[in-house]
């Protein structure tokens, strides 16, 4: 019965409730979202919005928006400098309270995401999932997840694809709560922040490759030529 509410649920209640509880969060964070987006422009320029191709439901490819958080710093050839330099204090701030992920709920609105689910994550990073790890995309991504409360940004990535199917398998009404009221105790503490590049792990396809590399260095030395 628990498997079969889980079902309807996810058919038929959790976009509805999606577009309410965006729209109202919209409308709510208006002054919040025309505060950030000043600062945002004064402390780091334009554009405001950062735009990202992710695969959402289904892995079909959407346009993610969020806050920036980095400054448009290149060196002598024109190259952006490393994220750990353009990464600013002010950033830093703003990825700590999740402010910078504001502009998602306008995806929630739009239906390429969920209030609840699967972290969208990078294009290149397809090629490099299992089959059992694919299935995070048999739902809409969220804007948080059970992957989110259980580590945040510094989970490996075995631990978050762990998270990740254990939510597909039990979606239900009752664990998007759970996981909400649990985000929030999470973003207020702001515990298990990584920046990107400097206390996260690796890129996923980096990782996946190293693997790759080892095991094709054992299989040499196990079968010498």
């Amino acid at each position: 019965m628990k498997k079969a509410d889980g079902i309807i649920y996810k058919r038929y209640i959790k976009r509805p409730i999606d577009i309410l509880l965006s729209l109202l969060a919209i409308i709510l964070l208006s002054p919040l979202f025309i505060i950030v987006w000043i600062l945002v422009r004064v402390k780091l320029g334009s554009p405001v919005i950062f735009k990202q191709q992710r695969p959402g439901l289904n892995e079909e490819i959407f346009t993610i928006y969020k806050f920036r958080t980095m400054t448009n710093e290149t060196d002598e050839h024109g190259e952006f400098l490393p994220d750990s330099v353009r990464l600013t204090r002010f950033g830093r701030i703003l990825r700590s309270t999740s402010l910078d992920e504001l502009p998602e709920l306008f995806n929630i609105l739009k239906g390429d995401m969920s209030i609840v689910g699967p972290r969208p994550l990078a294009v290149e990073y397809l090629p490099y999932y299992t089959e059992e790890e694919r299935k995070r995309h048999s739902v809409r991504p969220g804007l948080t997840g059970l992957a989110q409360i259980n580590g945040r940004n510094s989970s490996s990535w075995e631990k978050r694809f762990y998270y990740d199917q254990q939510y597909v398998q039990h979606l239900t009404f009752l664990g998007d709560v759970r996981i909400i009221l649990k985000t929030i105790l999470v973003v207020i503490r702001r515990s298990d922040i990584g920046e990107h590049g400097v206390d996260t792990p690796v890129d996923l396809d980096e990782s996946r490759n190293e693997i790759i590399k080892i095991q094709e260095s054992n299989e040499k030395i196990g079968n010498p030529s």
